[in-house]
């Protein structure tokens, strides 16, 4: 069991287990899963992490089929640059491996934002700590939980 769906068993929330075999070929890991889920990429969330100008840490969660705009992230986030991490710290900052990064139960607790497009589905889907392995729930009860900000679209 991964630290997020430890943490997340202790919240209440309703959510759904959702795996699938991971082509260790595979290098987008995020259509990877609508594919095989049989679910519209638009609803499957990928996680990425950023860093601003002064090095704080961030979890940008978007659609897979979308590419995360640096500059709209920067301006949610009220920062005047940011980036994307690179492979190896976001492994160490969250605890998960890349194509297995979850939102949830991360080594360092950082912010967490959410493309506002999440509140269109009654569900989305996001990593649950390994590849192969997605959790299925409410966005509100996402954002709830995760004490996540969904104040805009950042792709």
């Amino acid at each position: 069991m991964t630290p997020a769906l430890q943490g997340l068993k202790k919240t209440g929330v309703i959510f759904t287990i959702r795996e699938y075999d991971h082509d260790p070929r595979a290098s987008a890991f995020g259509p990877e899963a609508a594919e095989k889920l049989k679910v519209e990429p638009g609803r499957v969330f990928k996680t990425l992490v950023l860093r601003s100008a002064g090095g704080e840490y961030s979890s940008w969660m978007l659609p897979v089929d979308r590419q995360l705009d640096l500059k709209k992230a920067a301006r949610l986030a009220g920062e005047k640059k940011m980036e994307l991490a690179d492979p190896g710290e976001a492994e160490r900052v969250t605890g998960y491996i890349l194509g297995g990064i979850s939102p949830l139960g991360q080594k360092r607790r950082i912010p967490v934002f959410v493309d506002s497009r999440a509140l269109d589905y009654e569900t989305i889907l996001f990593s649950g700590g390994k590849r192969g392995l997605q959790i299925e729930m409410s966005p509100l009860d996402f954002i709830k939980i995760s004490n996540a900000e969904a104040s805009g679209s950042f792709s």
